[in-house]
């Protein structure tokens, strides 16, 4: 696990700055996918080409079947999927620290004498540098929620048109230098077909998380939206008809009824 030490830090870094689905998708990639990988994927794919036999002593035959077969490792397809689909998160976090970066200094400036004369004031930060999502920043963790549903979707795919998600444990082969149409076997392939499916509905429940939280960032910004327009519409309404004092007294009074 060690190798995935660097990763691991950079995601942690993004749980301060992403939704609460966010933190979800975050803990199924490190529980469900980095550590699973890591402690026990590993150890059943150890034996992945040694034990990979085929029913000829012609040489180079079974390299050549076992390439045809598996032209990735699945545990490879597995690392570059995990990297793949955390790189859109990483470039938020990017931008995500360079507007606090920003927004500290404009904070810094203003708190300087003569800074209160600013008309710029932070916006996308508090006091305690916890970060808002919306306007530049929402667009951008929109951007790579939807980066990674495709990458999620294409990797799927790609899974599928590679080997399937079930592993037979014969492979039939005809590709030379092979004398004849051979049979290769796989060793333990329930085992590895176990694990196949475990990724494959991990993958699944990640997509999901991606279109909820997507879902759910759009709903609450239409719904932010719309109450700020009716709040608008309702400060404003009063005070053509009947003038500031007017509609202030025209207020007090329904509220005393």
């Amino acid at each position: 696990m060690g190798d995935w030490g660097f990763l691991s830090t950079l995601l942690d870094k993004v749980q301060s700055h992403s939704t609460v689905i966010g933190k979800i998708w975050m803990s199924v990639l490190f529980l469900f996918r980095i550590m699973v990988l890591g402690a026990g994927a590993e150890s059943v794919w150890g034996d992945e080409q040694s034990g990979f036999i085929c029913n000829t002593q012609q040489p180079g035959c079974e390299n050549v079947c076992y390439d045809w077969t598996f032209p990735i490792s699945h545990i490879r397809f597995w690392v570059l999927q995990i990297i793949f689909v955390s790189t859109p998160t990483l470039v938020y976090l990017g931008h995500a620290m360079h507007v606090i970066h920003k927004e500290n200094k404009l904070r810094g400036l203003l708190s300087s004498p003569g800074g209160n004369q600013l008309l710029k004031r932070p916006k996308y930060t508090d006091e305690n540098g916890k970060v808002k999502i919306k306007g530049n920043l929402l667009g951008s963790y929109l951007t790579q929620l939807v980066v990674k549903i495709i990458i999620e979707g294409a990797f799927i795919v790609g899974q599928y048109y590679l080997y399937g998600f079930v592993m037979v444990p014969m492979f039939p082969c005809s590709r030379k230098p092979c004398p004849f149409t051979v049979e290769c076997y796989m060793s333990r392939p329930t085992e590895k077909t176990i694990f196949i499916i475990f990724m494959l509905v991990v993958a699944c429940v990640s997509l999901l998380l991606n279109f909820i939280e997507m879902f759910y960032l759009i709903c609450t910004r239409v719904r932010c939206g719309s109450r700020n327009r009716s709040h608008k519409i309702t400060s404003i309404i009063p005070q053509c008809f009947f003038g500031s004092n007017t509609s202030k007294r025209l207020i007090s009074y329904i509220m005393t009824q």
